[in-house]
């Protein structure tokens, strides 16, 4: 098998090229790392010694490849499928990474922000920057709910790479910063995140897991 993903299964990127894989079928050896276990992170640093996850190991390429928008890239270009995640027309492609960059810098990373907070030690927490962080959150909501209220889809009727950076950024988000009634059209497109079978699978898969998502002190 030419691909390799090192994940681990609650990892919201990963979960964002997992939706791109299974989206279209594209066979894969799964390897799970602890980054707890020295063996196993040492693996992992040895292929990308930023040691974050996810990283796609191409034995067919003779390539490393991480970060997860250049993964999904990476198989769009060469293991393409039903779904084209990012459009081939030029405009249409930027406006696509655009929307990408906006899901995982304005959601996602205040997000993580968030999370990874209440990780911290007494004494070491940062309440002015998770308030920041819950704020900007709450002006992208307001953000997608305008623009979802005429698309099924980030970029309209075309599932992309843009909906694989929304799904797992959305879900660990509400978490955070829960959406409100005030936000219907935000509600209704993560509902038809959640349900599409690419997505749902990676739940699925998730679940035995999430009782190690750090809930709020």
């Amino acid at each position: 098998m030419s691909l390799t993903l090192y994940l681990h299964p609650l990892s919201s990127y990963c979960h964002k090229v997992l939706i791109a894989l299974y989206e279209n079928g594209t066979p894969f050896k799964p390897v799970h790392v602890n980054l707890g276990d020295p063996a196993e992170r040492a693996m992992l640093l040895k292929l990308w010694p930023i040691g974050k996850f996810p990283v796609l190991q191409d034995a067919a390429q003779d390539r490393v490849v991480p970060e997860s928008t250049v993964i999904i890239d990476h198989l769009d270009q060469h293991y393409p499928g039903k779904t084209r995640f990012v459009p081939q027309q030029p405009d249409a492609a930027r406006d696509t990474r655009f929307k990408d960059r906006f899901y995982d810098l304005h959601i996602h990373n205040h997000m993580q922000k968030i999370v990874g907070d209440r990780l911290r030690p007494p004494g070491a927490k940062d309440p002015h920057g998770v308030a920041d962080a819950k704020a900007k959150i709450e002006i992208a909501y307001g953000m997608i709910d305008a623009e979802m209220a005429g698309r099924t889809w980030a970029m309209g009727d075309d599932f992309s790479l843009a909906d694989c950076a929304a799904a797992p950024a959305l879900f660990y988000a509400n978490k955070v910063v829960p959406f409100t009634d005030a936000r219907p059209h935000l509600a209704a497109y993560f509902a038809r995140l959640q349900a599409r079978p690419s997505y749902a699978r990676v739940l699925k898969e998730a679940e035995p897991y999430f009782a190690m998502f750090p809930q709020e002190p």
